[in-house]
């Protein structure tokens, strides 16, 4: 065992290895008895691929470079693909990421078009397709741009003709609903084919805050009518909805405080946990009813477990294995069950339950290790207290190294992580982006700020009116009891975060003296710019939830907004940014910079050519990465780690 101060043990994780395994595999679905997913390829420019499973167990990517399976709807996207078997052969569509079009194929021929182009504002664009085989049609929700603004938008739910008739002709695509809501999710139909249940919401509301489940009537001619809610409302937030095959309504929602599974009204299991979640993706399932009548769930409390629900006494039961979380992905044909699921121990995996044995294997997609399992951190479940004495819930992982110990004569760095959304929460699973920290001796806290999701309504409505207050506080504090018990060093902590945690990294770094340094990623910076167009139509009055009405609360706005504010930063930081990014746009990383001009501060800016919300390439996450420990390095006062020094100007 060697003994060699923090930050300086050497690690066979590097910033390469680290962007090799960054993804996880996405939106399970059945093609008859065969499991298919999607699967990231940060090599190959960061596109996504579709992957099946054969009946011999054999994985086979189905679609080459540079077909790239990925939905631009709401920008974050959603399901971008569904299957069916026609006449005997597999039939896939799926959305192509490039002109957003939507296309159909065998497996085995060359995907052909369903869906033209067209050049206004952000075009047409498709997400959660079902193959509607008996009516000739793939039924889809449709964003389609009417101007050049990021309002420029309508969502309605559409028919669009297998037959390749619309593939130029947008008339050709038939419009089942009238537009009369800004969001709607794709239509589950009723087992019968005679009622049709989707989801919808309207600005300035979120998905988490209120949505409405509605249904229609499905006539012969396949037109819709009769829409009605049926759940739902401005303080009840419905996060899916399915048909039982009794043709019942089955819809999870928070009515009661939790994300719980209700049928035609009755809540099924009533628990403080959470049967949902935050509907940033259209397409997210957390439930899928079996044939059998028993429901499969992914459920919990911060954290999430696949189980079995018998709807009719109540009783869950859960999946046996390792895994500790499952993704808000489900796919069911007969006995079997499709999820996918991680633990602190392994990355994302496709999993398939068997129902009728009770065994759950892995399928897909299967962990290896890159590494000596030795180096994967070692979490702890935390729970801080922080301000008027409310629980903090937080990962904390430690330096960790099999061969390597510190002097001990100082504690260890640690970097506090702040999620994006901020309506989202960190999972507990072996993440190599952490590794890549720890195993060289800088510890990493993830902190569950209020306004997480996973632990009821209270805790998430805790961020209403307060982003850019309780998340910053809630962080700081994380660190200071860290600095307290003695675990990490005082005068060696960092903060960072990514979007919505790019924005709570900031305003740590403008609102207190916590931190030494920082790494801000693609964030949010200027509250009014974002509130006046700066951003895309999904999120533009997100703020008004989150801070407070902009006509009503303006000071508010500037107040709490660190480009306001460049004159507070006083520690380093990194701001690492996309160019293609709409969601948080340049101009508000080059708007700080311009004020930190001159100022002496310590800092260094890395745009990314190509690149937008989420770095997708693996050479762009190989630079932030190495970029993002340099820094550290430098202002801790480590002991050099072998990656390019990165160039601080002031």
């Amino acid at each position: 065992m060697q003994t060699l101060p923090y930050g300086a043990w050497p690690s066979p994780i590097d910033a390469a290895l680290t962007a090799a395994h960054d993804g996880h595999p996405e939106y399970v679905g059945f093609v008859g008895d065969e499991a298919w997913w999607t699967e990231p390829r940060p090599a190959e420019g960061g596109r996504r691929t579709l992957v099946r499973r054969h009946a011999d167990g054999r994985e086979e990517p189905v679609l080459p470079a540079p077909w790239n399976v990925r939905s631009r709807v709401i920008e974050y996207g959603g399901q971008p693909w569904g299957g069916a078997v026609v006449d005997g052969r597999q039939l896939v569509v799926f959305v192509h990421f490039a002109d957003q079009r939507l296309y159909v194929f065998h497996p085995g021929d060359e995907p052909r078009p369903l869906t033209p182009v067209s050049a206004v504002g952000g075009g047409l664009r498709w997400a959660e397709p079902q193959v509607l085989a008996e009516r000739g049609e793939v039924w889809c929700v449709l964003e389609e741009f009417t101007g050049e603004g990021p309002g420029d938008v309508r969502r309605v739910l559409a028919a669009v003709p297998l037959d390749g008739s619309a593939a130029e002709d947008r008339g050709a695509v038939r419009e089942l609903t009238d537009g009369r809501h800004r969001f709607v999710t794709g239509p589950r139909l009723s087992p019968d084919g005679r009622r049709a249940a989707w989801l919808a919401w309207d600005h300035p509301r979120m998905p988490w805050d209120g949505t409405e489940l509605i249904v229609a009537d499905v006539r012969a001619d396949g037109t819709l009518h009769g829409a009605r809610t049926v759940a739902g409302g401005p303080e009840e937030s419905v996060a899916q909805a399915d048909w039982s095959p009794d043709g019942g309504l089955l819809y999870t929602s928070d009515r009661g405080g939790w994300w719980n599974l209700h049928r035609d009204g009755r809540p099924l299991c009533p628990r403080e946990e959470e049967f949902g979640g935050a509907l940033w993706k259209l397409g997210h399932r957390w439930f899928a009813p079996l044939a059998s009548g028993l429901i499969a769930v992914v459920h919990g409390r911060g954290s999430t477990a696949l189980g079995i629900l018998d709807p009719e006494s109540g009783e869950l039961v859960d999946a046996a294995g390792p895994w500790t979380e499952f993704a808000p992905t489900l796919a069911v044909h007969g006995d079997r069950v499709l999820a996918v699921g991680a633990s602190p121990r392994t990355s994302y995996e496709v999993v398939e339950l068997d129902t009728a044995t009770g065994r759950a294997r892995v399928v897909g997609a299967a962990h290896t290790d890159a590494v000596d399992p030795a180096y994967y951190p070692e979490p702890q479940i935390r729970t801080f207290t922080g301000p008027d004495g409310r629980d903090i819930h937080a990962h904390v992982y430690p330096p960790h190294h099999p061969g390597c110990v510190a002097p001990g004569d100082r504690p260890a760095p640690y970097v506090i992580w702040a999620h994006g959304g901020p309506t989202g929460r960190f999972p507990l699973v072996l993440d190599l982006e952490i590794a890549y920290f720890t195993s060289r001796g800088i510890g990493v806290a993830e902190v569950n700020y209020g306004g997480s999701t996973g632990y009821g309504r209270e805790y998430r409505n805790r961020l209403r009116g307060q982003w850019g207050v309780v998340d910053v506080e809630d962080c700081a504090a994380v660190a200071l009891a860290l600095a307290e018990e003695g675990t990490a060093d005082r005068g060696r902590l960092a903060i960072r975060g990514g979007s919505a945690g790019g924005w709570t990294t900031a305003a740590s770094l403008a609102g207190n003296d916590v931190y030494a340094c920082g790494t801000i990623i693609y964030p949010v910076l200027d509250l009014t710019g974002w509130a006046t167009g700066e951003t895309h139509d999904f999120e533009s009055r997100y703020l008004e939830s989150l801070v407070g009405p902009f006509a009503e609360v303006p000071g508010r706005y500037t107040e709490r907004s660190p480009v306001e504010h460049a004159d507070r930063i006083t520690a380093p930081f990194l701001l690492l940014q996309g160019l293609d990014d709409v969601i948080c746009p340049p101009a508000q990383s080059e708007r700080l910079l311009a004020r930190m001009a001159g100022r002496g501060v310590p800092h260094a800016y890395i745009a990314f050519e190509g690149e937008g919300h989420g770095f997708r390439r693996a050479d762009t996450m190989v630079r932030a990465l190495e970029a993002e420990l340099s820094l550290y390095t430098q202002v801790f006062g480590l002991e050099p780690s072998g990656v390019p020094a990165l160039e601080l100007t002031e």
